[in-house]
């Protein structure tokens, strides 16, 4: 069994610790809310003196997820498929194009015979994965949180918000 490095596993930039923010995140916000179809109708960003909320002077681009309801349930799922992986899913429901596009990878050829053009196209594409899985689960990290802060609020616990 691979054993993880204690000193990877405690860096705060290494992607262990990403994963394991947004989890816990993830789970808070599972074990906060404890009738999830109060989210239902329930509009993604609040609104502020007529103005949508802004982040950091960040565009605002519409989500696929109408209410907090839906984006919770997106929530949870990726969380899901992140400690379970995509066999779990591909059991118990039809395959998404993620794991489409997996299987479709899993079905090509492996050989060996790597060009060194080949090895650093690799190596640039796990670094461009790399830099864009941390900023995904960095981003889910913080909706998460948010969305957690927003429920307490929503049904009068804003006082004991963590």
């Amino acid at each position: 069994m691979m054993q993880i490095n204690c000193d990877s596993a405690s860096n705060k930039h290494s992607l262990i610790n990403v994963m394991h923010r947004f989890i816990a995140a993830a789970n808070n916000m599972d074990e906060t809310i404890m009738v999830p179809s109060l989210l239902r109708d329930m509009p993604l960003e609040e609104r502020m003196s007529g103005k949508m909320e802004t982040n950091n002077n960040e565009p605002q681009y519409p989500n696929k997820q109408r209410d907090m309801y839906e984006h919770y349930l997106l929530l949870k799922s990726i969380k899901n498929d992140m400690e379970w992986g995509l066999l779990k899913r591909e059991m118990s429901s039809g395959a998404s194009f993620l794991e489409m596009t997996v299987k479709q990878e899993e079905q090509k050829p492996v050989t060996g015979d790597l060009t060194p053009e080949e090895n650093h196209d690799l190596e640039n594409q796990f670094h461009y994965h790399l830099r864009g899985l941390f900023g995904v689960l960095s981003k889910l990290t913080v909706q998460a949180d948010h969305l957690t802060n927003r429920y307490k609020r929503e049904i009068g616990c804003g006082n004991f918000i963590r």
